[in-house]
């Protein structure tokens, strides 16, 4: 089985092509969420579609490595929100890394990424709560660096109900993420 989390529409073709195209059939699900949908930055140019293939991992192209004193793993649209917020304070120091494919989640590349930055603090970023989202799944892993979480406490409910609380909450979890 496999699950994804694409945050491009070029990397969500690339997935269902790479489900097509491959000699043997496993499970795929596609956790994206529809917002994605017409977010004004979640664009791909066509050569994003027509060359290379699904990307596991996304990496930061903006932060300076040698100045990166974290590293905020994270998947789906927070990563626009925490794109954006790095942009706006020009935080060169913290680099913001997608992780595309879930399960199984590709050891390999996250062990590439903390070689890159073996300095920095390593957290992951999510807007679910903390017993439910990707957190619990990414926390049963043997990575060779330690994650800390970045999020929502622990809830019985995905969500609030209340407007107000969930972007007092969600501007908490922007702050902490940006906090050094």
């Amino acid at each position: 089985m496999q699950v994804v989390n694409c945050t491009t529409p070029a990397n969500l073709y690339h997935a269902l092509r790479r489900q097509l195209k491959r000699n043997y059939r496993i499970p795929l699900a596609v956790m994206t969420p529809k917002s994605l949908l017409r977010h004004p930055s979640c664009v791909s140019g066509i050569d994003d579609f027509t060359k290379g293939g699904f990307q596991e991992i996304y990496r930061d192209n903006y932060a300076d490595a040698k100045k990166v004193k974290r590293v905020l793993l994270c998947s789906g649209k927070i990563y626009y929100e925490l794109l954006e917020r790095q942009q706006e304070e020009k935080r060169k120091d913290i680099a913001i890394i997608r992780v595309e494919q879930l399960f199984p989640l590709p050891e390999k590349e996250l062990a590439e990424i903390f070689e890159q930055y073996k300095k920095a603090e390593f957290c992951w970023v999510q807007e679910e709560p903390r017993n439910m989202g990707t957190w619990m799944h990414l926390s049963r892993y043997e990575l060779p660096f330690t994650v800390r979480y970045i999020g929502r406490k622990s809830s019985a409910s995905p969500a609030t109900g209340f407007k107000k609380t969930h972007d007092k909450e969600q501007k908490a979890i922007l702050d902490d993420s940006f906090a050094l």
